[in-house]
Protein backbone atom coordinates (compact mmCIF):
# COMPACT_ATOMS: atom_id res chain seq x y z
CA UNK A 1 0.00 0.00 0.00
CA UNK A 2 2.80 2.44 0.82
CA UNK A 3 4.46 1.79 -2.52
CA UNK A 4 1.24 2.50 -4.41
CA UNK A 5 0.63 5.74 -2.56
CA UNK A 6 4.21 6.87 -3.22
CA UNK A 7 3.98 6.47 -6.99
CA UNK A 8 1.78 9.54 -7.73
CA UNK A 9 4.38 11.76 -6.08
CA UNK A 10 6.94 10.73 -8.69
CA UNK A 11 4.84 10.11 -11.82
CA UNK A 12 7.75 10.70 -14.16
CA UNK A 13 9.90 7.92 -12.67
CA UNK A 14 9.74 4.36 -13.97
CA UNK A 15 7.62 2.34 -11.53
CA UNK A 16 9.19 -0.56 -9.65
CA UNK A 17 8.91 -3.98 -11.30
CA UNK A 18 5.67 -5.80 -10.61
CA UNK A 19 5.53 -8.54 -7.97
CA UNK A 20 6.45 -12.06 -9.05
CA UNK A 21 2.84 -13.24 -9.18
CA UNK A 22 1.88 -10.34 -11.51
CA UNK A 23 4.75 -10.50 -13.99
CA UNK A 24 3.57 -11.18 -17.52
CA UNK A 25 6.59 -10.84 -19.78
CA UNK A 26 6.18 -13.26 -22.70
CA UNK A 27 9.88 -14.16 -22.74
CA UNK A 28 13.27 -13.17 -21.37
CA UNK A 29 13.98 -10.81 -24.26
CA UNK A 30 10.94 -8.70 -23.37
CA UNK A 31 11.99 -8.61 -19.72
CA UNK A 32 15.52 -7.55 -20.66
CA UNK A 33 14.18 -4.82 -22.95
CA UNK A 34 12.02 -3.32 -20.20
CA UNK A 35 14.85 -3.74 -17.73
CA UNK A 36 17.28 -1.88 -20.00
CA UNK A 37 14.85 1.04 -20.47
CA UNK A 38 14.19 1.33 -16.74
CA UNK A 39 17.86 1.07 -15.77
CA UNK A 40 18.90 3.66 -18.34
CA UNK A 41 16.23 6.13 -17.25
CA UNK A 42 16.88 5.67 -13.53
CA UNK A 43 20.64 5.90 -13.97
CA UNK A 44 20.31 9.19 -15.84
CA UNK A 45 18.06 10.60 -13.14
CA UNK A 46 20.56 9.57 -10.49
CA UNK A 47 23.86 10.65 -12.07
CA UNK A 48 22.98 12.51 -15.28
CA UNK A 49 23.98 16.00 -16.24
CA UNK A 50 20.61 17.44 -15.31
CA UNK A 51 20.83 15.95 -11.83
CA UNK A 52 24.35 17.36 -11.43
CA UNK A 53 23.13 20.80 -12.48
CA UNK A 54 20.36 20.68 -9.88
CA UNK A 55 22.84 19.55 -7.23
CA UNK A 56 25.06 22.56 -7.96
CA UNK A 57 22.06 24.90 -8.11
CA UNK A 58 20.84 23.89 -4.64
CA UNK A 59 24.39 24.24 -3.34
CA UNK A 60 24.63 27.75 -4.80
CA UNK A 61 21.31 28.71 -3.18
CA UNK A 62 22.51 27.43 0.18
CA UNK A 63 25.70 29.47 -0.09
CA UNK A 64 23.81 32.55 -1.24
CA UNK A 65 21.39 32.36 1.69
CA UNK A 66 24.19 31.84 4.19
CA UNK A 67 26.17 34.72 2.66
CA UNK A 68 23.21 37.03 3.33
CA UNK A 69 23.03 35.80 6.91
CA UNK A 70 26.79 36.35 7.11
CA UNK A 71 26.29 40.09 6.61
CA UNK A 72 24.62 40.18 10.01
CA UNK A 73 27.17 37.86 11.64
CA UNK A 74 30.14 39.91 10.49
CA UNK A 75 28.54 43.19 11.61
CA UNK A 76 27.90 42.09 15.19
CA UNK A 77 31.26 43.40 16.41
CA UNK A 78 30.44 46.94 15.19
CA UNK A 79 26.75 46.91 16.10
CA UNK A 80 27.09 49.44 18.93
CA UNK A 81 29.21 51.90 17.00
CA UNK A 82 27.42 51.55 13.64
CA UNK A 83 23.67 50.89 14.02
CA UNK A 84 23.10 51.42 10.27
CA UNK A 85 25.31 48.42 9.49
CA UNK A 86 23.38 46.45 12.06
CA UNK A 87 20.07 47.39 10.43
CA UNK A 88 21.37 46.42 7.01
CA UNK A 89 22.60 43.14 8.47
CA UNK A 90 19.18 42.37 9.92
CA UNK A 91 17.49 43.02 6.58
CA UNK A 92 20.00 40.85 4.71
CA UNK A 93 19.68 38.11 7.32
CA UNK A 94 15.90 38.06 6.83
CA UNK A 95 16.36 37.75 3.08
CA UNK A 96 19.00 35.08 3.62
CA UNK A 97 16.67 32.99 5.78
CA UNK A 98 14.07 33.33 3.05
CA UNK A 99 16.57 31.81 0.59
CA UNK A 100 17.97 29.21 3.00
CA UNK A 101 14.60 27.71 3.87
CA UNK A 102 13.62 26.67 0.31
CA UNK A 103 17.22 25.66 -0.46
CA UNK A 104 17.35 23.30 2.53
CA UNK A 105 13.95 21.87 1.62
CA UNK A 106 15.01 21.29 -2.00
CA UNK A 107 18.24 19.63 -0.88
CA UNK A 108 16.43 17.27 1.50
CA UNK A 109 13.82 16.53 -1.16
CA UNK A 110 16.57 15.70 -3.67
CA UNK A 111 18.21 13.30 -1.23
CA UNK A 112 14.91 11.51 -0.62
CA UNK A 113 14.22 11.39 -4.34
CA UNK A 114 17.64 9.89 -4.99
CA UNK A 115 16.90 7.21 -2.41
CA UNK A 116 13.67 6.29 -4.24
CA UNK A 117 15.49 6.23 -7.58
CA UNK A 118 18.24 4.01 -6.21
CA UNK A 119 15.74 1.60 -4.62
CA UNK A 120 13.96 1.19 -7.95
CA UNK A 121 17.29 0.86 -9.75
CA UNK A 122 18.27 -2.00 -7.45
CA UNK A 123 14.88 -3.71 -7.91
CA UNK A 124 15.11 -3.58 -11.71
CA UNK A 125 18.74 -4.69 -11.69
CA UNK A 126 17.90 -7.72 -9.52
CA UNK A 127 15.49 -9.11 -12.15
CA UNK A 128 18.20 -10.52 -14.39
CA UNK A 129 21.69 -10.03 -15.75
CA UNK A 130 22.60 -8.65 -19.18
CA UNK A 131 26.19 -7.81 -20.07
CA UNK A 132 25.75 -4.82 -22.44
CA UNK A 133 23.05 -3.18 -20.30
CA UNK A 134 24.96 -3.69 -17.07
CA UNK A 135 28.17 -2.36 -18.64
CA UNK A 136 26.42 0.88 -19.62
CA UNK A 137 25.20 1.22 -16.06
CA UNK A 138 28.77 1.87 -14.93
CA UNK A 139 28.66 5.40 -16.44
CA UNK A 140 32.39 5.89 -15.70
CA UNK A 141 32.60 9.52 -16.82
CA UNK A 142 29.62 10.66 -14.74
CA UNK A 143 30.67 8.57 -11.74
CA UNK A 144 34.18 10.04 -11.79
CA UNK A 145 32.75 13.55 -12.20
CA UNK A 146 30.51 13.13 -9.16
CA UNK A 147 33.34 11.56 -7.18
CA UNK A 148 35.91 14.26 -7.94
CA UNK A 149 33.50 17.15 -7.47
CA UNK A 150 32.24 15.77 -4.17
CA UNK A 151 35.79 15.14 -2.94
CA UNK A 152 36.71 18.75 -3.76
CA UNK A 153 33.65 20.01 -1.87
CA UNK A 154 34.53 17.92 1.17
CA UNK A 155 38.14 19.11 1.04
CA UNK A 156 37.15 22.77 0.79
CA UNK A 157 34.64 22.35 3.61
CA UNK A 158 37.22 20.83 5.94
CA UNK A 159 39.81 23.43 4.93
CA UNK A 160 37.49 26.34 5.73
CA UNK A 161 36.31 24.68 8.92
CA UNK A 162 39.87 24.66 10.29
CA UNK A 163 41.52 27.69 8.70
CA UNK A 164 38.84 30.31 9.36
CA UNK A 165 38.82 29.84 13.16
CA UNK A 166 42.62 29.64 13.22
CA UNK A 167 43.02 32.76 11.09
CA UNK A 168 40.49 34.73 13.11
CA UNK A 169 42.16 33.78 16.39
CA UNK A 170 45.39 35.41 15.27
CA UNK A 171 43.69 38.79 14.73
CA UNK A 172 42.63 41.20 17.44
CA UNK A 173 39.00 42.15 17.97
CA UNK A 174 35.78 40.24 18.12
CA UNK A 175 35.86 37.61 15.39
CA UNK A 176 33.11 35.28 16.54
CA UNK A 177 30.80 36.38 13.76
CA UNK A 178 33.44 35.73 11.10
CA UNK A 179 34.18 32.32 12.62
CA UNK A 180 30.50 31.36 12.52
CA UNK A 181 30.17 32.61 8.95
CA UNK A 182 33.26 30.78 7.71
CA UNK A 183 32.42 27.55 9.47
CA UNK A 184 28.88 27.70 8.09
CA UNK A 185 30.26 27.90 4.54
CA UNK A 186 32.56 24.98 5.26
CA UNK A 187 29.74 22.91 6.76
CA UNK A 188 27.51 23.45 3.73
CA UNK A 189 30.31 22.37 1.39
CA UNK A 190 31.20 19.37 3.52
CA UNK A 191 27.63 18.05 3.87
CA UNK A 192 26.91 18.39 0.15
CA UNK A 193 30.23 16.77 -0.65
CA UNK A 194 29.29 13.79 1.53
CA UNK A 195 25.95 13.53 -0.28
CA UNK A 196 27.69 13.40 -3.64
CA UNK A 197 30.33 10.93 -2.43
CA UNK A 198 27.69 8.59 -1.07
CA UNK A 199 25.84 8.73 -4.39
CA UNK A 200 28.93 8.02 -6.50
CA UNK A 201 30.28 5.23 -4.28
CA UNK A 202 26.90 3.49 -3.94
CA UNK A 203 26.36 3.55 -7.70
CA UNK A 204 29.87 2.25 -8.35
CA UNK A 205 29.37 -0.64 -5.93
CA UNK A 206 26.09 -1.55 -7.61
CA UNK A 207 27.69 -1.47 -11.06
CA UNK A 208 30.59 -3.63 -9.87
CA UNK A 209 28.21 -6.24 -8.46
CA UNK A 210 26.21 -6.35 -11.69
CA UNK A 211 29.30 -6.69 -13.87
CA UNK A 212 31.01 -9.27 -11.67
CA UNK A 213 31.14 -12.80 -13.14
CA UNK A 214 28.49 -15.19 -11.90
CA UNK A 215 29.70 -17.85 -9.51
CA UNK A 216 28.13 -20.97 -8.11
Amino acid sequence: MSRRTALPRLPQLPPPPPPVELRSWPDREALLADRAVALGDLSRRLLGGGRLALFLTWLALLQLGWAMVGVLLTSLSSALSDPISMLIGLIMAGLGIGVLGPAVWLTVRSVRRDRVVRERLVLWAALDRHGPTDARLRAPALSVCWLLLSAVLCGLGLFLGFTVPAGTATRSGDGYGMVAYGMGIGLILWINGLIGLNKAVAHYRLAVRLNAPLTA
